[in-house]
């Protein structure tokens, strides 16, 4: 088996050289880069499986490079920031982030995030025998990981298809947030609830879906979501 690919994004070396033993020691390829345009090209070129990326960096920030490497590339992403204000968490989630850390952090903790990440498939094909989950005007194609809402392809991140997928499977049934995380991040994910209304208000604006009127998704405030059962006459 060949080993997991970090890059690791930050221009503070002494981070960049700890965070890269701890990864090594786990039998980790590692590489590094110091600036936004950089961090681009090393996704392009190099294809890893998980990006450590610092929110500030030289040449343009790191919502930026995840911007811009969210076009073409599937890879895990865990943003560092060194500020705790709920904008960065909330503007990193928005653009494809999987997961986020306040400097300073612990290695370890990094570690097992990275680890949590690679042990959850990035493009399985989520819906067990690989058929088609059919909501009415809302189409999902498991084994292709495809959606369409009225024969419209839907462009989604793979957190936002497992999101859908988890819901749709179940209409009617209110999820909780810790059981969305186990089933879409995995029972050993070590963040916080949070990331899942971000990836949800995602979905939904992409799904064309509003919270106060929804079609698909519906809030059950103070317990969790669900997908809306069809109404039959």
């Amino acid at each position: 088996m060949t080993s997991p690919r970090v890059l690791v994004v930050d221009d503070e070396a002494p981070l960049v050289e700890l965070v890269r033993g701890y990864l090594a020691a786990e039998g980790m390829e590692v590489m590094t880069v110091g600036d936004g345009p950089a961090a681009v090209e090393a996704v392009r070129g190099r294809h890893p499986d998980v990006v450590i990326l610092d929110v500030m960096l030289p040449g343009f920030d790191g919502f930026e490079v995840l911007r811009r490497t969210r076009t073409f590339s599937d890879a895990y992403v865990i943003m560092l920031t060194a500020r705790a204000e709920e904008i960065d968490r909330i503007v990193g989630l928005s653009v494809g982030a999987d997961d986020y850390l306040v400097k300073p952090f612990s290695p370890r903790e990094l570690v097992a995030r990275v680890k949590a990440l690679l042990r959850r498939p990035r493009s399985s094909n989520g819906g067990g025998d690989g058929g088609v989950v059919d909501r009415g005007e809302l189409i999902i194609d498991t084994r292709r990981r495809q959606v369409t809402v009225r024969e419209a392809p839907i462009s989604l991140t793979a957190i936002e298809f497992d999101l859908l997928l988890a819901l749709a499977a179940e209409p009617g049934i209110v999820l909780s947030r810790p059981r969305l995380l186990d089933r879409v991040w995995g029972t050993d994910y070590v963040g916080d609830e949070h990331v899942v209304d971000v990836h949800l208000a995602n979905l939904r604006h992409k799904l064309g879906d509003d919270a106060s009127g929804a079609r698909y998704i519906e809030t059950v405030r103070g317990v969790g979501y669900r997908f809306k059962e069809e109404r039959r006459a």
